[in-house]
């Protein structure tokens, strides 16, 4: 990655972080759902530079990185947000300091703790009978977390759901392409600064 752009969340008494975080988030998505590639990846990943686990909390920031600065100009991220101006500050793209040494991938993590759909999704999947597919998680333990998370709304599903950002700093940095989320995929690096 060679730059980025960030977007600062301003959150006040009226109006808390996490619900400027579901609009901001969502309008991201839908437009690197737009800019994605053939095989429904983003050349644009997703940072959180002020990610703290134990907090539970994002932070007020998120980076916007590509490898070039077309591809941030091109997803004209203004334009998704013209709406929410009010609630957040962009910078101008800028260049990734040289000085780099310690690099983040921020994935996805999708917990493991409604037993009648994963149920019904397994009778769908191996074309079994719902009663069968209940049958099979029956000791199945829940799987929670306390990850932070955005409120998300899928429009191709009309459901709401938690997309919740597990953060792993690694040395090394992988390059690849990321998400419609902006998260990584395969292992995709991002620099910590």
């Amino acid at each position: 990655m060679n730059y980025y752009q960030e977007i600062t969340l301003l959150h006040s008494a009226d109006i808390a972080l996490n619900f400027i975080w579901q609009k901001v988030y969502q309008q991201v998505h839908l437009a690197l759902v737009e800019n994605k590639d053939a095989d429904n990846a983003s050349a644009i990943g997703i940072g959180f530079p002020e990610y703290d686990v134990n907090k539970h909390c994002l932070g007020a920031k998120l980076r916007l990185f590509s490898q070039n600065q077309a591809q941030i100009q091109n997803l004209d991220i203004k334009r998704w947000l013209v709406h929410l101006t009010d609630y957040v500050h962009l910078t101008e793209t800028r260049e990734i300091p040289k000085s780099v040494s310690q690099y983040v991938r921020f994935k996805r993590f999708q917990t493991h703790s409604n037993v009648e759909r994963l149920a019904r999704r397994r009778a769908k999947r191996k074309k079994e009978p719902l009663e069968q597919a209940l049958k099979h998680y029956k000791n199945f333990d829940e799987q929670l977390t306390n990850l932070p998370y955005i409120n998300m709304y899928s429009l191709s599903e009309e459901k709401r759901f938690k997309l919740f950002i597990d953060e792993q700093i690694v040395g090394e940095p992988k390059s690849g392409n990321f998400s419609c989320y902006g998260l990584s995929l395969e292992g995709t690096t991002l620099p910590v600064f």
